[in-house]
């Protein structure tokens, strides 16, 4: 499979001259390369839809070029089918460590707010929707078509996701990113930039602030002036509560996707070790949610 990316990569019609793809590690769905070519170094996505994580890539081209006019991701240089190739951000990946340090939530929390507001502006053609109960749903019957090892849990899991959604209730529309993991932000010093646009579409707020929440271990402070700020205005009862229900909800649905990987990924990582630590974050965090 790698071999076959990395044949697809070097043949690309968009180089100037010889190019020699480095593996891009860090990714758990994609296979990606570093490619320099006369100076200017890109990086390379050799992938096909995905239509088990409701991945397409025409989708995942449009908001990629989209963030890209609204000032927040880099620059896509060239695109066939199963191909994608960006601009190299030189850069510090981050990690949720640092997203901890209010300082760089101060940062983040304006690209947050432009993706948001702002890319929706740019999205040209047909585009999809991202909504978790319905993902979560699909990953169910995925997963018990397939046997998984977790369909005992499925109903209880269920059950908790309607619970969730209830209590989401109305929703404000905007675009999402929908897969904030601190990997996907890059500070090259001046900037934040985000990256990776796999699950990107119409969305509530709501979805990214707990994702992001919960995927860089927040404070309950941080969550506090995340939502206070993202909102400019004080943090009701209902918000919290609403905001908490989401935030279940973004890490239940980080647990089945990786159920589903687990069977059907071809990428060399630990995802029974994924799904036993997100399940685990989602357990805690949803026996608070029943307590509110």
């Amino acid at each position: 499979m790698i071999t076959k990316a990395l044949t697809k990569a070097i043949n690309l019609p968009c180089w100037k001259g010889a190019v020699y793809p480095q593996p891009l590690t860090g990714g758990i769905t994609n296979i990606n390369f570093v490619i320099e070519d006369e100076g200017e170094k890109y990086v390379v996505r050799i992938a096909d839809d995905i239509i088990l994580h409701q991945v397409m890539r025409f989708n995942e081209l449009a908001a990629s070029k989209a963030a890209c006019s609204a000032g927040i991701s880099p620059d896509v240089t060239y695109s066939e089918p199963g191909v994608l190739v960006i601009q190299f951000i030189e850069g510090k990946t981050l990690a949720a460590k640092d997203i901890q340090k209010r300082e760089m939530l101060e940062r983040i929390l304006p690209v947050l707010q432009a993706c948001h507001r702002d890319v929706k502006k740019h999205i040209r053609g047909p585009a999809l929707a991202f909504w978790v109960f319905h993902v979560v749903n699909d990953y169910a019957l995925t997963l018990k078509d397939a046997k998984s090892r977790m369909v005992d849990q499925l109903p209880a899991l269920l059950t908790a996701a309607e619970n969730l959604e209830k209590a989401v209730g109305m929703i404000e529309i905007i675009w999402g990113h929908n897969d904030l993991l601190p990997a996907n932000f890059i500070d090259d010093g001046e900037k934040v930039w985000l990256i990776d646009w796999d699950y990107a579409g119409f969305n509530s707020p709501l979805f990214d602030l707990g994702g992001l929440a919960s995927n860089c271990q927040l404070t309950t402070a941080d969550e506090e002036w995340l939502l206070e700020n993202y909102y400019d205005k004080t943090v009701t009862d209902l918000l919290r509560y609403r905001y908490f229900a989401m935030k279940c909800a973004s890490l239940l649905r980080e647990s089945m996707w990786s159920m589903v990987s687990e069977i059907y990924s071809n990428i060399d990582f630990d995802f029974k070790e994924y799904t036993d630590t997100n399940l685990a974050a989602f357990m805690k965090q949803y026996k608070i949610f029943l307590s509110m």
